[in-house]
């Protein structure tokens, strides 16, 4: 007697922590469970403490509440025919409110919203340029989110962002914009390589203009001298030897010239060659061609002066 009743104390015992088992539910944090009591929706339990009618309450589904992502890779074509595959990442989460709409409206969400997406991504891209799909990808994920927040609200999914985290044509696709980029910078380099050169050459004319405009002056000032040199020199002569002629001081000035000059190509060391009289002979004929070019100027000066006394006192 006392084993029978130990017996069905023991089961008694077990009944009660199944019993109890079956009562309490502990929800955690950010999620949400469907109560459903003989197979009909009760209540919805949220974070903490619960408790049920064993055997006649169920948990359904637990849902949840923090922010998913679901990333759906998308193929579609643009306006330019070219095919490009989009990685579309959408932000969601079930309303706290909502959580009834959320498990029974829907029998699998994540693939109906990655229906939306494909949907909306093949409606906006189609109308661009693949250019143009990289340039307004902030605006097409924009559209994409508006369409599905518009879809899914109503089934208690809110859509908090979509995002085109990658755009991939084709790859001889790439390879051509690849090439394009690199004509046009090869382009852009030889234009500004071009220009550069062209400075050059416009800064090197301007130094050589320079440099020649002051060379003229230094030559110009140079002779000023030598005429200067000359005139002091006939005055010196003329006062010294006032028996001396200003032919003959003339004369001796410019045989000292003529030496000084060959003096100066000799010691120029970028002068190649130069041929020239060396014989004594030689100087005599020099010489003698200076005395006879001051001797016919002397000449053709007193003609001027026996037929026009005028023009003879000018010339003085």
């Amino acid at each position: 007697m006392n084993e029978a009743n130990l017996i069905f104390n023991t089961v008694i015992i077990l009944l009660l922590v199944v019993f109890l088992l079956k009562s309490v539910v502990i929800v955690r944090e950010a999620t949400a469970v469907v109560i459903e009591r003989l197979g009909k929706y009760n209540r919805i339990a949220t974070s903490g403490f619960s408790l049920l009618i064993p055997f006649i309450d169920r948990k359904a589904a637990i849902i949840n509440l923090r922010v998913q992502q679901l990333d759906v890779t998308v193929e579609t074509k643009t306006k330019d025919n070219v095919f490009v595959n989009l990685q579309v990442s959408v932000q969601f989460r079930v309303g706290k409110d909502q959580v009834k709409e959320a498990h029974y409206s829907l029998d699998n969400p994540r693939n109906q919203i990655a229906s939306y997406v494909f949907d909306d991504v093949r409606a906006e891209v189609p109308r661009l340029d693949l250019d143009d799909v990289f340039a307004k990808k902030e605006d097409i994920a924009l559209a994409v989110q508006r369409n599905i927040h518009d879809s899914m609200d109503e089934y208690g999914y809110h859509i908090l962002k979509a995002l085109i985290t990658d755009i991939d044509p084709d790859h001889k696709v790439k390879e051509s914009m690849n090439r394009i980029n690199a004509a046009k910078r090869e382009k852009e380099a030889a234009a500004e390589e071009g220009e550069a050169k062209k400075i050059k050459i416009i800064k090197e004319a301007e130094a050589e203009a320079e440099s020649k405009r002051l060379s003229g002056e230094g030559i110009a000032r140079q002779r000023l001298e030598i005429v200067r040199g000359f005139k002091e020199s006939v005055e010196d002569f003329h006062k010294s030897l006032e028996t001396v002629t200003h032919e003959e001081i003339m004369q001796f000035v410019l045989m000292t010239q003529y030496f000084d000059t060959i003096k100066d190509i000799g010691a120029n060391s970028k002068n190649s060659s130069i041929l020239m009289p060396h014989s004594p002979g030689g100087m005599k004929d020099f010489q003698e061609q200076i005395i006879n070019g001051t001797f016919i100027g002397t000449q053709m000066k007193d003609d001027i002066g026996k037929t026009n006394p005028t023009r003879k006192k000018d010339a003085e």
